[in-house]
């Protein structure tokens, strides 16, 4: 598959092996085509147990998983052997997407990137993507890589609008894809959301997840309820107007889950 589609799953703190499968499996059989994980998940042989579960074929499904610095290495051997095992685990040939999921432990630009342009050539990744990077560690990569980034996947929801990393995206020519679109809950207590969601019928989550279209990011919410997994989804048919949009642009509040500023490698 070569576009990202509009919507994926996160599977982020989805641990329960049978939960976890069960709601690959529903969000794909619904019509979601992108899920996401991570080596650091723990959850890898799960989500391939729902992959290999969903009546979807593989080629119809962009796949993407990370390699932690933490967990693992991000020396390039690192790199390598944990990236052949997270394919193991997924019961896959090949995922759609690879990410380096911190720039953090021992990763290092040069070596680290060199792995994953290695894993490119062998056909384990198709793409090249980075997550929690900042504009200038996302430019240190671009300086490195021989080939595209693909994309950068940080939090992303309307109470952390992440205006400075869509511009640099745009400019950069990757994607930004937006974890925690709901901002962990906090989306269902902001007026004007609410407000937004009575208007055209539909909830919160929805209102969130359709701003983050309209900005041009790619959200992927986590969910394991049937129900959940369906609201999230229904937000495709949701096209705010421009007072909507602007409603939200001017919200007055922000909330960061993830702090870069206070992270070690700053």
């Amino acid at each position: 598959m070569t576009d990202l589609p509009d919507i994926g799953l996160g599977t982020w703190q989805n641990e329960d092996p049978e939960q976890c499968a069960d709601s690959v499996a529903t969000a794909l059989e619904m019509g979601y085509r992108h899920i996401d994980t991570a080596e650091i998940y723990g959850n890898e042989e799960s989500v391939g147990d729902g992959l290999a579960t969903a009546d979807v074929p593989r080629d119809e499904i962009f796949l993407a998983t990370k390699v932690h610095g933490e967990s693992t290495s991000l020396s390039y051997d690192g790199v390598i052997e944990t990236a052949h095992n997270s394919l193991d685990r997924l019961g896959v040939e090949a995922v759609d997407l690879l990410y380096v999921h911190w720039p953090t432990g021992d990763y290092d630009p040069e070596e680290t990137l060199s792995a994953f342009e290695e894993l490119r050539e062998e056909g384990v990744t198709e793409r090249i993507g980075v997550s929690n990077f900042e504009p200038s560690t996302v430019e240190r990569a671009l300086d490195v890589l021989d080939v595209p980034l693909f994309a950068n996947q940080v939090e992303m929801h309307p109470l952390l609008q992440q205006e400075e990393l869509l511009a640099h995206a745009e400019e950069h020519d990757y994607h930004l894809v937006a974890y925690s679109p709901l901002s962990r809950g906090d989306v269902f207590d902001v007026p004007e959301i609410t407000e937004i969601a009575g208007k055209h019928d539909v909830s919160e989550a929805q209102v969130s997840l359709a701003w983050v279209r309209e900005k041009g990011a790619y959200p992927i919410p986590k969910a394991t309820s049937e129900t959940h997994i369906r609201d999230n989804f229904e937000s495709l048919a949701l096209e705010l107007d421009d007072e909507d949009v602007a409603a939200i642009d001017d919200i007055d509040r922000e909330t960061r889950h993830i702090d870069y500023q206070a992270a070690p490698w700053h």
